[in-house]
Parts: structure tokens; C-alpha cells; sequence
């Protein structure tokens, strides 16, 4: 008779396989959060590049406001016309995240094609205000005497050593327009325009 001894089973293969199904579970819901959070970031990229491009419906605004005012008389350009969000001067100190920098912004209605609150101000690039820049200290450029299109552009130097300007100088003028939209997004587009004195 023989005699056979049974080895008592330790069940290896069980607790092993457990442990490889509980990472493989904890493995995929990091994946699936990763391809969430990937979906969301580039959602939420194409929504500010929509608020951004309908934030320049602002600045063009804006910018036709300044050609018109320019080509009248330059005098006007020299006074505050706070109803149409126009200051002659521009206080460095009033940061653009400061309600104080929005007292006198123009809205344009929202309407269900544009479902955006959009602000705009502009602001002469001078010291003071309602002054002529002859008497004021203004940010200023020597107009370029280049021909349209021409591959070189030719303008005079502002330095220390240089006394004038070739002709009438251009003021600069800061164009800021702001958007909010509707799931709370928020933009701030800035532009410079360049006008004869």
C-alpha cells in the first residue's frame, strides 16, 4: 500500500491576482480623469481665444471712435469726452484690474449673437489732462516717412541727441476693451494706436 501525502493548498494565485486587478482599476480611473482633464483644458482654451476675438469688436469700436475724433480737430483730442469713454490722459498709477480704470467705459449690448458684456476705454498716452500736447508730456513717435509697403522703414531716432521730429509727431492713445462672458470667463485685449498731434 502506498502511502500519498497531501501539501496543504496556500492560494497564492488569488491574493496575487486581487492586488494586479485593484491597480489595474486604480491605473485606468487616472486615465480616464487624465483624458477628462485634457478635454476640459483644451474646452476651456478655444473658449478664451472666442472671448479674446470677440473682445477686439472693443478695440475696433474703439479705434473707429478715435479716427473720427482725430480728423475733426486735434484740439478735440486734447479734452476728456468721458460719455464716449475717452480721457486725454493716462494715470500709470490705476491698474487695469481696478474698477476705478472702468469708471467711464462704453458697453456694447450683449445680444443672442454676442452673448458677451463687452467694455472699452481709451486713454491719451499724456500726463495731463485736457491740455494740448505742445504743454504736456506725452508718450510720442516720429511718423515714418516710408512709402506704403516699402521694405525698409525709415524712422528718425528719439534719443537724446536728436532734437526733432521729422514732421508732426504721433501720440500714442491705449485702447483697452474687456469682455465677460456667459460661464464667467473674463478677458482684457490692449491695443495702441498711433495719431498725428
Amino acid at each position: 500500500m502506498v502511502h500519498v501525502t497531501r501539501k496543504r493548498q496556500q492560494g497564492v494565485a488569488l491574493p496575487v491576482m486581487l492586488i494586479m486587478l485593484v491597480v489595474m482599476l486604480i491605473s485606468s480611473i487616472y486615465l480616464l480623469k487624465s483624458s477628462n482633464s485634457s478635454t476640459i483644458s483644451a474646452a476651456n482654451m478655444a473658449y478664451e481665444e472666442q472671448l479674446s476675438k470677440a473682445a477686439d469688436l472693443g478695440l475696433q469700436a474703439a479705434f473707429q471712435y478715435l479716427q473720427v475724433r482725430s480728423t475733426g480737430s486735434k484740439v478735440a483730442m486734447a479734452t476728456d469726452d468721458k460719455a464716449n469713454g475717452y480721457l486725454s490722459s493716462y494715470d500709470t498709477t490705476v491698474l487695469v484690474s481696478d474698477s476705478n480704470f472702468w469708471t467711464n467705459a462704453v458697453t456694447i449690448q450683449s445680444t443672442p449673437a454676442l452673448p458677451f458684456t463687452i467694455q472699452y476705454v481709451m486713454h491719451r498716452a499724456c500726463l495731463l489732462p485736457n491740455t494740448t500736447f505742445d504743454n504736456n508730456s506725452c508718450m510720442q513717435t516720429t511718423a515714418n516717412p516710408a512709402a506704403a509697403g516699402s521694405p525698409v522703414a525709415l524712422g528718425t531716432s528719439l534719443g537724446i541727441t536728436s532734437s526733432s521730429f521729422n514732421s508732426a509727431p504721433q501720440i500714442h492713445y491705449i485702447i483697452t476693451a474687456r469682455i465677460y462672458g456667459p460661464r464667467g470667463g473674463y478677458v482684457v485685449n490692449q491695443m495702441v494706436a498711433l495719431i498725428d498731434g
